[in-house]
């Protein structure tokens, strides 16, 4: 079965490489859909056979991008990395053969990317669990984010747990059935989130709280470059706007505003209890102040 995989690219520097990297190391039967969000790389991308372009003429920001290369995609999987990142040999197959059900949403394992070397870096930890943070813990940056859970990952470290629950990830990569994109999430929305932010919130909320589970798959990884402030962002984020709509995610999942929950918010804290930066009786201190 075919895994299509979706680039959203935004004056990529490494779209090449990536790109590269994907089509050279994947073992089964991949497309790539490359979508320039109002720029043409220079020098241009070499003519694939399993490459498909899309182009928009001008920026209509990340999360529409990726819903564009889904729309087009298809293979039985879906799977979308961003444009600065490279995978170990025969990533695809590894992530298909260890993908059971079709409400799973699939992670690697991450290094950081040496981007001088097309390597890992060495001086980085491998990451594989996230927790997502309590936004009550400081009331001036009411948000929910998903941080590195190194205590989890010394816990689980033996084999028996490479395929293994995952609160919540970084939205660098991810894998899962094609149906599950289109019929459960319903692609990514901007009603709230705007067009690039908490993109793996959204999608691990959704599934955690519709009766799915978010998967880390250690039998595989992919190294990614956080490009930060020395090598700049290829979609610009205004500081005011994200805050915004940080806020407003943490408050709609918080709240349980989704109408197709199965499971409240509540729920995916006390199955990953006790989680870093909540406090025991954090319903009651908390939704009483």
């Amino acid at each position: 079965m075919k895994t299509s995989i979706v680039i959203p690219s935004r004056n990529e520097v490494f779209l090449l490489q990536t790109v590269e990297d994907l089509i050279t190391k994947a073992a089964g039967e991949i497309e790539v859909i490359v979508v320039l969000d109002g720029y043409w790389p220079n020098p241009p991308l070499p003519n694939y056979p399993n490459l498909i372009i899309i182009h928009h003429s001008e920026s209509r920001g990340m999360r529409s991008a990726i819903n564009s290369g889904a729309s087009i995609a298809k293979g039985e999987y879906l799977m979308k990395c961003d444009a600065h990142c490279m995978f170990s040999d025969g990533y695809d197959e590894v992530l298909k053969s260890n993908y059971a059900e079709d409400n799973w949403v699939m992670t690697l394992s991450r290094y950081s990317l040496d981007y001088e070397k097309w390597a890992i870096a060495n001086n980085r930890p491998r990451i594989d669990y996230h927790y997502l943070s309590c936004p009550y813990a400081n009331p001036n940056d009411f948000t929910i984010h998903g941080q590195r859970w190194n205590e989890r990952a010394r816990e689980r470290s033996d084999p028996q747990y490479d395929i293994d629950d995952e609160m919540s990830s970084q939205g660098s990569c991810w894998f899962m059935s094609k149906k599950h994109f289109d019929n459960f999430l319903g692609g990514l929305s901007e009603e709230g989130y705007g067009t690039f932010t908490q993109e793996f919130q959204e999608i691990g909320m959704k599934t955690w709280l519709g009766g799915g589970a978010v998967k880390i798959n250690k039998k595989t990884w992919y190294a990614h470059l956080h490009k930060g402030r020395t090598m700049g962002r290829g979609y610009h984020l205004d500081r005011e706007d994200t805050d915004r709509r940080n806020e407003w995610s943490a408050r709609y999942w918080i709240e349980n505003r989704w109408e197709k929950r199965v499971r409240d918010f509540d729920w995916l804290i006390d199955k990953f209890s006790p989680v870093p930066t909540w406090i025991e009786d954090w319903k009651n201190v908390y939704r009483a102040g």
